[in-house]
């Protein structure tokens, strides 16, 4: 068996992310200045965070007017009604709530807190608290980047856009792919054999997600400031598909 080594590198000293930055440049620069580059079949693994700074998603919450449903679930999830109007917005449904917690059905298809909503590792600003939504679609948003890459260095990349996210039964998060372009979030392996012959007939590998949650090892989840990782030495196989292939369709959840 032929071994297999897999590098994970943050890029670092990039600076605060802003609205309209340009995040491939800056990256590209950064790589530039430690005598780095990318290369054919890297995979680059961004923070949610800053595609979404770069998207201007943030929302400043005194802009924010609360509906009476969103007054309603702050009072039973005792959460700021303002944040909750903007969770709702963002859902398609409320799943779960009970105080500090909202399980909502996000627009995009997943099931999580919040919306993904986050007000942390955000600057308030003077407009005072602010918070920072999802990408409007983060799949697209991975496919920018993945062709700006190319526009800039010549080198054919994946990209996943990593998020943390909570999971049913585990206690918590962990990294997922909440956009990719360029690779195959998920690699079927149903109809291959194992290492007795035995054929697979349910192993299908969340390959976006795996790449997401190595990656958030080296990226941190609080004042790292590494939300850029370059990720080398995987062996993908299968046809590109996006990350919104990785959400399990309604009528396969056994738990809705």
């Amino acid at each position: 068996m032929t071994a297999m080594t897999v590098e994970l590198t943050a890029v670092t000293g990039l600076p605060m992310i802003r609205p309209g930055d340009d995040l491939v440049g800056l990256t590209v620069g950064r790589l530039a200045a430690e005598a780095k580059s990318l290369r054919d079949g890297d995979v680059v693994v961004v923070a949610q965070k800053i595609v979404s700074k770069v998207e201007g998603r943030l929302v400043r919450l005194s802009t924010v007017e609360p509906s009476d449903l969103a007054l309603a679930l702050a009072r039973d999830t005792d959460k700021d009604p303002r944040l909750v109007e903007l969770i709702l917005s963002e859902s398609r449904r409320v799943v779960r709530s009970r105080p500090g917690v909202l399980i909502v059905e996000h627009r995009l298809g997943f099931v999580g807190a919040n919306a993904g909503i986050d007000q942390s590792n955000v600057d308030g600003g003077e407009g005072g608290e602010t918070a920072l939504l999802l990408p409007e679609n983060p799949d697209a948003s991975a496919e920018r980047l993945r062709a700006a890459f190319f526009d800039r260095t010549g080198r054919s990349v994946g990209v996943v856009i990593n998020d943390s996210f909570g999971r049913p039964w585990r206690i918590g998060t962990v990294g997922i792919a909440l956009g990719s372009a360029g690779l195959p979030a998920i690699i079927d392996r149903r109809g291959d054999a194992d290492l007795f012959g035995r054929t697979l007939r349910v192993t299908v590998i969340a390959h976006a997600d795996e790449i997401a949650a190595a990656a958030s090892l080296v990226m941190g989840q609080a004042d790292e400031a590494r939300p850029v990782v370059i990720v080398r030495g995987l062996e993908a196989r299968g046809p590109s598909l996006p990350a919104s292939a990785l959400v399990r369709p309604p009528e396969l959840d056994l738990f809705r």
